[in-house]
């Protein structure tokens, strides 16, 4: 009797153990079919992948709108510099808001391909019609430096310089230089595009450090600063027009006005 009991316990514990192990089987075959974690290295879920594709279109798209120094198109203007004629970048603490010197080379500027000075050999008009020396188709001979016979020289008090570009182009940069054999420092220096030569039709301020608007242009937000052979290279984002003018009042050692070149970088606009 002991011995037949003794046997049904034991079948009760190979059952019990046989349950367990199918139990065991099973789990871990469901283990086994789960889906791997979007967040385990090297590894991703179809949803995940068709969800980075369209992040990356989405993301080539965005930024094809905003070009970079390395966009596809854009490459850096060609700027070729006239000789510094002094060393350094003496500061006239007497004129407000003056920007320091950048102390090192200008970072290169940017714009598509094609583009190009499109002032060279333009024709220029002024309101002083007879500088007091030089000629007004200096400003667009290609000569940048600042020796004797080199620049213009206008009238006392708010004088200013047109160049007709002779048909509508894209302007992207306008790059230009006042006397810059010396540190000095021009007044209100505003520079405007526009369609017509009067400045009327589609007229753009792109440069006012006029700060108390007594160019009677606006009031500038620009900052003034001291001349040098880099020239003042104004950014005029693509601006459509025909005609640049700029304006100045006087400096900070007379109240003549000087221009050595102009240059403008754009391309035809369509």
């Amino acid at each position: 009797m002991m011995k037949k009991g003794f046997n049904s316990i034991v079948k009760v514990c190979v059952l019990v153990l046989f349950a367990m192990s199918l139990c065991l089987v099973y789990s871990c075959k469901e283990s086994s079919q789960e889906p791997a974690s979007p967040n385990s290295p090297g590894q991703q879920t179809t949803d995940n992948i068709k969800s980075d594709a369209n992040d990356t279109e989405k993301t080539t798209v965005e930024t094809s709108k905003e070009p970079t120094t390395d966009s596809a198109g854009w490459v850096a203007i060609d700027i070729k510099l006239p000789k510094p004629m002094f060393v350094g970048t003496p500061q006239d603490t007497k004129v407000p808001n003056l920007e320091k010197p950048l102390g090192r080379k200008r970072d290169p500027f940017y714009a598509p391909v094609g583009a190009k000075n499109v002032a060279f050999e333009k024709p220029v008009t002024s309101t002083d019609d007879l500088p007091i020396i030089g000629e007004l188709e200096m400003l667009t001979d290609g000569d940048k430096e600042a020796a004797d016979g080199s620049y213009v020289e206008l009238g006392p008090f708010k004088q200013s310089v047109t160049i007709d570009l002779e048909a509508e182009y894209n302007i992207y940069a306008i790059l230009f230089w006042h006397y810059h054999k010396q540190a000095i420092v021009y007044y209100d220096v505003v520079v405007q595009v526009a369609s017509d030569p009067d400045f009327i039709t589609n007229v753009t301020t792109v440069f006012n450090n006029d700060i108390d608007n007594s160019a009677g242009l606006g009031v500038g937000k620009d900052m003034h600063y001291s001349e040098t052979a880099e020239g003042k290279l104004i950014d005029a984002k693509g601006a459509r027009a025909r005609y640049v003018r700029l304006y100045s009042k006087g400096n900070t050692s007379n109240d003549l006005n000087h221009y050595i070149e102009v240059e403008v970088f754009g391309k035809p606009a369509i």
